[in-house]
């Protein structure tokens, strides 16, 4: 009588650890992505990111259980391919042309809430006064990044279009995290991750071929390639742990660890590239996983 909670508590502890990986993954590749993608252009670079996490799957993929795949849920798992892949990513790699790695990790960890507001919508999931608390809480570690972005802008002075770039990659990943869900039941995770990377490959062709005229990939340097090389193999494996998160947890507990790309973006940040801490950056911080906690105290 007691196997099967054991075993549930045993597939929740995975599926967080496996959720806490990613979050790390996360916040690492965004400071790797804002080192590079000016030499790569961000379309070429979602392009060689996810191309190399294929590879990563490729193998498993053919080893899983085979599966066929209804035509109509062919049709939804490429679509959410391309949303996760080709649309988040390179609303991410654009926002990271503009804006600091840790300002841009603090604005896409908004996602577990958006995550958790549209769950609510769709009726997969509860909002209640705890759960809503949460959610202000976030929107206002959001705000304070947003704020400071446009009181205090970068060089470039563009540091609010890549605040509000990086914010629209969170509501795609926040999206396509809900309706990831039943698909992951019906397939196998490796599967469904595989095809959702080649459908966002294929989508990525030709805008990667359009960037090689201003930025072209046979110009990047050693150092350069070593982090593309990071980003795409890291991309492969963490995202196949992330998917058999979601298919063992709701999909906002465990898109609430994404709480921990910012402390791990704004650490390697400051280390790696020499982007400044700032109070408002580390209040935005503290908002957004108060109000992670919070929303999620009740389900833990």
């Amino acid at each position: 009588m007691t196997a099967a909670p054991a075993t549930d508590r045993r597939l929740a502890l995975l599926a967080g650890l496996a959720a806490a990986g990613t979050g790390i993954q996360v916040g690492a590749t965004l400071v790797a992505s804002r080192y590079v993608v000016e030499q790569t252009g961000p379309a070429t670079l979602t392009l060689l990111r996810y191309a190399l996490g294929l590879a990563v799957l490729l193998i498993p993929a053919l080893l899983a259980p085979k599966a066929r795949f209804a035509p109509r849920d062919l049709l939804a798992i490429a679509l959410l391919g391309i949303g996760q892949f080709a649309l988040l990513v390179a609303l991410l790699n654009i926002g990271l042309q503009y804006t600091t790695a840790a300002r841009a990790a603090l604005v896409f960890a908004s996602m577990p809430l958006l995550t958790l507001l549209l769950a609510a919508m769709i009726r997969q999931e509860r909002l209640g006064g705890a759960k809503g608390l949460g959610v202000l809480l976030t929107l206002i570690g959001v705000g304070l990044a947003l704020g400071e972005a446009l009181a205090a802008p970068t060089e470039g002075g563009k540091d609010w279009l890549g605040a509000l770039a990086v914010l629209g990659s969170a509501v795609t990943g926040a999206l396509c995290s809900v309706l990831y869900r039943p698909y992951l039941a019906r397939y196998p995770v490796v599967r469904v991750g595989a095809l959702a990377m080649a459908a966002a490959i294929l989508s990525l062709l030709l805008p990667a071929w359009w960037e090689q005229e201003s930025t072209p990939l046979a110009s990047i340097d050693r150092t350069a390639a070593l982090a593309v090389l990071f980003i795409g193999l890291s991309s492969g494996v963490f995202f196949f742990l992330w998917l058999w998160a979601l298919r063992h947890a709701p999909a906002s507990r465990v898109a609430v660890f994404l709480a921990l790309s910012p402390p791990t973006a704004a650490l390697l940040g400051v280390t790696l590239l020499n982007e400044p801490l700032t109070p408002s950056l580390l209040a935005g911080s503290a908002a957004i996983i108060a109000g992670i906690v919070l929303a999620h105290r009740q389900a833990a």
